[in-house]
């Protein structure tokens, strides 16, 4: 009898995850006819809708992958940073970018030249994101895109990027390029479709922005993006700093939280020049003097008595590729062994 009801169950069960795959389903063809409204509104062609919304289907593990992602609740720890920096910063990865850096150095060059965005920061922020293109994705981006913006929870997000993809089609990209991360991010430097649409850049002059297998293309790219955000030139995104001991904390506290990730910000302290924080004994690791007019504020992501750092406006500039501080003090500290 109880193998019978254990049985049972397990039909039943499996009926109730049949019957709800199957308004999934429904649910989402239904919001792909609504969505079809609004791309044709924003000026996608009716044939490149026709063409992709017929193959799209459901996609629960893109829900499930969304749905695993850490929470913003202030409460939880953070955790340190050192291990992350041993896994990302690691001799594999200089090594690799070092190789990249000088079979490049030609092109990268020149783009610092028009852009101001050092050759260093390109090459690391390809490295970060898809360690030099070995790995760049292999969902389905319009399928991942159209799952996601049905789930709702992040509709904002998700629906004007699938609209995005619909007008990468309708620019000629062709449907098989269209895979990358699970949620929308693809090529070398895992740009999402809007972005790829406002910032994507041809670097070698054949009319095509192919950050796909093209190196010209995405570094050119990545420094479109890194200018449009705001780079300084001639500034350093930081560097390692020693904070005396005794040193009062309680007066640097922040004034202000930013609106955006504002669990990123809020570790930062108050904005000094570097002149200032020299005056107050906070000095670089290195020995280089930096201009002292520079603003800069300062992190300890171990806490005090591990290594600190004095962060300038354009690491800020990282932040708004990913707004992260262990991901920013990575493509930053990457970015300076690379060079090395």
């Amino acid at each position: 009898m109880r193998i019978f009801r254990t049985g049972f169950a397990a039909l039943l069960a499996l009926t109730a995850g049949a019957s709800a795959s199957a308004q999934d389903e429904s649910g989402f063809q239904a919001y792909l006819q609504g969505v079809a409204v609004r791309a044709r509104a924003e000026g996608v062609r009716q044939a490149t809708i026709d063409s992709v919304l017929p193959t799209l289907t459901y996609n629960p593990r893109v829900v499930e992958l969304d749905r695993q992602q850490p929470g913003t609740s202030s409460t939880s720890a953070v955790p340190r940073f050192a291990p992350y920096k041993a896994r990302h910063v690691d001799t594999a990865r200089i090594t690799r970018g070092r190789t990249a850096y000088r079979a490049q150095r030609g092109r990268l060059a020149a783009i610092e030249r028009e852009t101001g965005v050092p050759e260093e920061i390109m090459v690391a922020i390809w490295g970060h994101e898809t360690n030099y293109g070995s790995y760049t994705g292999d969902f389905d981006l319009p399928r991942s895109l159209a799952t996601l913006a049905y789930e709702g929870r992040r509709r904002a997000l998700f629906e004007p990027e699938f609209i995005a993809t619909l007008k990468m089609i309708d620019r000629g990209v062709p449907r098989d390029r269209l895979k990358g991360s699970w949620a929308g991010a693809f090529g070398y430097p895992q740009f999402l479709p809007s972005i790829y649409l406002r910032l994507a850049r041809d670097g070698d002059g054949d009319g095509i922005a192919n950050i796909w297998s093209n190196e010209a293309d995405t570094l050119a790219s990545i420094a479109n993006y890194f200018l449009n955000a705001g780079w300084r030139s001639g500034q350093p995104w930081g560097f390692a700093v020693a904070v005396p001991s005794g040193f009062d904390r309680g007066v640097l506290t922040p004034r202000s939280l930013s609106p955006r990730c504002p669990r990123v910000f809020e570790r930062h302290s108050q904005w000094r020049t570097i002149g200032e924080w020299r005056s107050l004994g906070i000095v670089p690791s290195d020995g280089r003097r930096y201009d002292d007019a520079v603003q800069a504020t300062l992190i300890e992501p171990d806490g005090p008595g591990a290594t600190a750092y004095l962060l300038t406006g354009n690491y800020r500039v990282i932040l708004d590729y990913n707004c992260s501080n262990f991901y920013a003090l990575s493509v930053g500290l990457l970015a300076d062994e690379v060079a090395r």
